[in-house]
């Protein structure tokens, strides 16, 4: 059988990312893009979402992580699971993709989706991270990153209503929004295969011109 283009490109970016480094990591690597392979033969994955995912898992394993991609937790799929010693990690890639069916609402979208997305995941591991391309200024809303004892009832409530407009099978609850938590963000350059780790509110700084000056 003929080897498709997406397993020529999984191939060539492990073999690029393997390049000077220990033979654990290459290893790990090697598995990791495999198990993508696998995936995209059952239609699982597409390859923008996946070199991001690899990229990101090599900064992880590096950090001494034990990486898994596209992991069943309960009734949800997470991007990337990773454990060091007692401790989780949760990190969903983002590529900043609008679907053709909300071309016509794509920041309503997008902005629902990234908060559906830390509400949902982040209670399933000690810590919870977003993971996406320099080209991409990603919408976190702000009350996400405060203290959850320091979230307003209306922040809640207004994220909550974000949620529903898109996401209601089954609906983030209250409870669910008042306690999710965001740690990190790292910013993806797939191209140099280069990770650069950020605090969610540093995060929001550098986006804020784009994305926030009309939010109170």
């Amino acid at each position: 059988m003929a080897v498709g283009k997406f397993e020529k490109d999984i191939r060539y970016l492990v073999n690029k990312l393997c390049k000077g480094e220990e033979n654990y990591i290459s290893k790990e690597l090697k598995r990791l893009g495999e198990s993508l392979i696998y995936l995209h033969r059952m239609n699982r994955v597409k390859i923008n979402h996946s070199v991001m995912e690899l990229v990101c898992a090599k900064y992880l394993i590096s950090s001494g992580y034990y990486v898994e991609l596209e992991r069943i937790l309960d009734s949800l799929s997470c991007d990337i699971y990773a454990q060091k010693g007692l401790g989780t990690l949760i990190v969903e890639v983002e590529t900043g993709f609008i679907p053709p069916e909300h071309a016509l609402d794509p920041l309503t979208y997008i902005k629902a989706r990234i908060a559906s997305k830390i509400t949902r995941y982040s209670g399933y591991a000690e810590k919870f991270g977003l993971a996406v391309p320099p080209h991409y200024a990603m919408h976190i809303p702000p009350a996400l990153v405060e203290p959850p004892r320091a979230r307003k009832k209306r922040d809640i409530e207004r994220i909550k209503a974000l949620c529903d407009l898109y996401y209601s099978n089954p609906p983030v609850s209250l409870e669910e929004i008042r306690n999710a938590r965001i740690h990190t963000v790292y910013i993806l350059d797939v191209e140099n295969g280069v990770v650069k780790e950020t605090e969610p509110s540093t995060y929001i700084d550098l986006v804020r011109p784009m994305l926030y000056g009309s939010e109170r």
